[in-house]
Order: C-alpha cells, then sequence, then structure tokens
C-alpha cells in the first residue's frame, strides 16, 4: 500500500481492547482498580523496606528498584488504558507515541537486567554465603543497578530511533492498547524488515541471555539447596527463590510471545498485551508479600505502626493525667515509637 498524503503524522488513534458497548463502565473501573492496586501495592513495598532495617540488605534493595519499575511500566500505558474507555480519548500525539514506546523498552528493559541481577545475588547468598558481604557490598548492589538503568536507556534508545526514522502514512490507526514497536511499524512507509530483525535480534538476544544467565544460577542454587542439611533452612531457601522465579515466568513468557515472532499476527496479540502491561506489575508486589515472610512481617508492622501513630495523635499530651495508668504506658509507647 502507497502512502497517501497524511505521511507527516501529527497523531495516532489506538485501537485499545475490542468490548461491547455494555462492558464499557465495568472495564474502566476494572483498569482503573488494577492500576490503584498496583501503585499501592509497590508503593507499600517501598515504604515497608525503607522503614524496616533489617529489610536493607541488598536482596530488598534490587527489590525496591523492581517496585518501582512497575510503577513507572504501569503509568506509561495504564492511564492512557483507561482513558481510552472515555469518549474520544483515543488519540495520542506523534511525539507522545514516541515517548510511550521510549520509556516502556527503557523500562522493560532494565526490568529484564534487573531480574538477571537479582538472580545472581540469590546465586551469591545461597553459594558463596562466606564471601556474599564482600561480593555484594552497597557499591557493587549500586553499580548494578545503576548498570541495568544505563544500559535499558541505551537499548530504548536504539530502539525508538530506529523505529521513528522512518516516515508514516499507513492510516493512524495503532491495533494495540499502547504504542509499541510491532503495531508502529505496520504503519510505516517503506520496507520495515531491518526494524523488524533488529527488534527480533536486539530483544532475543537479550531476553535469551537474561533468561540463560538465570537459569544458570537457579541451576547452582537448586543444587546447593539439596545439600542443606537442615529441612527448615532448605524451605526457607526454596521459599525465597520460589517468588523471584514465579516472577521471572510471568515476565519472560508474553515477552517471548509478542516480540520473537517478527511480522506476525496472532488473535491472542492483545490479551497478551493486556497481561504483560497491566496484569504483571501487579502480580510482582503480590507475590513477593505473599511468598516472603520477612516482606510480611514488614508490611504488617508497618500498618501497626501507622495504626498506632493515629491513636497516639488521638490522644494530646496534656490529656495522659485523665488516662488509667495502663493506658499512659501504651500511649507513651506508642509515641515513642
Amino acid at each position: 500500500m502507497e502512502c497517501g498524503n497524511g505521511s507527516q503524522l501529527t497523531h495516532f488513534m489506538l485501537e485499545g481492547l475490542p468490548y461491547p458497548p455494555k462492558l464499557q463502565v465495568p472495564l474502566f473501573l476494572f483498569f482503573l482498580l488494577i492500576y490503584l492496586l498496583t501503585l499501592g501495592g509497590n508503593l507499600l513495598i517501598l515504604l515497608a523496606v525503607a522503614w524496616e532495617r533489617r529489610l536493607h540488605k541488598p536482596m530488598y534493595w534490587f527489590l525496591c528498584h523492581l517496585s518501582f519499575l512497575d510503577m513507572m511500566v504501569s503509568s506509561v500505558v495504564v492511564p492512557k488504558v483507561v482513558a481510552g474507555f472515555l469518549p474520544g480519548s483515543g488519540a495520542i500525539s506523534f511525539q507522545g507515541c514516541a515517548a510511550q514506546l521510549f520509556f516502556f523498552h527503557f523500562l522493560g528493559c532494565t526490568e529484564s537486567l534487573l531480574y538477571t541481577v537479582m538472580a545472581y545475588d540469590r546465586f551469591l547468598a545461597i553459594c558463596k554465603p562466606l564471601r556474599y558481604h564482600v561480593l555484594m557490598n552497597h557499591s557493587t548492589c549500586q553499580l548494578l543497578a545503576m548498570g541495568a538503568w544505563l544500559l535499558g536507556s541505551l537499548n530504548s534508545t536504539i530502539q525508538t530511533a530506529l523505529t521513528f526514522r522512518l516516515s508514516y502514512g499507513r492510516g493512524n490507526r495503532v491495533d494495540s492498547i499502547f504504542c509499541d514497536i510491532p503495531a508502529v511499524l505496520k504503519l510505516a512507509c517503506g520496507d520495515t524488515a531491518l526494524n523488524e530483525l533488529v527488534t527480533f535480534v536486539d530483544i532475543g538476544f537479550l531476553a535469551i541471555t537474561c533468561f540463560l544467565l538465570i537459569l544458570m544460577s537457579y541451576v547452582c542454587i537448586i543444587s546447593a539447596i539439596l545439600r542443606i542439611c537442615s529441612t527448615e533452612g532448605r524451605r526457607q531457601a526454596f521459599s525465597t527463590c520460589v517468588a523471584h522465579i514465579t516472577v521471572v515466568v510471568t515476565y519472560y513468557v508474553p515477552l517471548v510471545f509478542i516480540y520473537l515472532r517478527p511480522g506476525t499476527q496472532h488473535p491472542l496479540d492483545g490479551v497478551v498485551a493486556v497481561l504483560y502491561t497491566t496484569v504483571t506489575p501487579l502480580l510482582n508486589p503480590l507475590i513477593y508479600t505473599l511468598r516472603n515472610k520477612e516482606i510480611k512481617e514488614a508490611v504488617m508492622r508497618l500498618g501497626v505502626r501507622k495504626l498506632a501513630g493515629v491513636r497516639a495523635v488521638s490522644y494530646p499530651a496534656f490529656s495522659r493525667s485523665c488516662l488509667r495508668p495502663g493506658e499512659e504506658r501504651r500511649v507513651w509507647r506508642i509515641q515513642d515509637s
């Protein structure tokens, strides 16, 4: 198809999800709820780790980065999905589309690298426990996290520049819930074979490399766990690792399905995109809080502190003389904490 006179597009129209008109309000509320829960769940992890000094460890340092990434990924995509259920809100400017594509791949690539770093951290903690604090010190943690962010930014810059160096004029309707490379390339004028090849090689190489490194780490980890004599020790080690493995699987399966099929379409592409961009960032805090005992306890203590703070405020200092002895001691203890 030849490009028409509208090759200089000013905006795209995001098609979003096909749905019956009667489901417009329920879907709007559903995705809005998912977005709020994603922000709330990940923010709760950040606050719990920041508040609890026992969690100031490399594992939870990387988990905070992961929670922040999930909040940002959800914020890049889901608000536009929610707005798409309102009349006349499916448009996104050309520059906005480019920005959305850049930040989505920037955050996604960084998250993939961060999963690999977290697997390496667990490998050192379980397989080399005596040298763990030497190998994974504060400076190393910062360098690994910064390296993941920088490589993610570089990778996304290359992908975005290659995508938007093309001219666009084959309509302006993006068959996706957000501006992603496969959907945007369908509207490009000229041959997109190079872009599809680069996307396949780049994302494929990154995903496969990270996945193999994670797999190698967990082969060593499982081998070391099986040599632990204590049943309780094995249980705790497996419990810590299962959460990370679960999150990795929910991340890589949709990624492979979407990006490692260049130039092809599948009826499930839209469903997988929804799961990948909206549901997965919500699952991460749920998985880590449900599977990790330390995080659960920290979240519960955070809730108790907040509740105690509210109760303490309700008792002014001048009214202590009016309280019974047991209540007075309890208020002092709450306020001092």
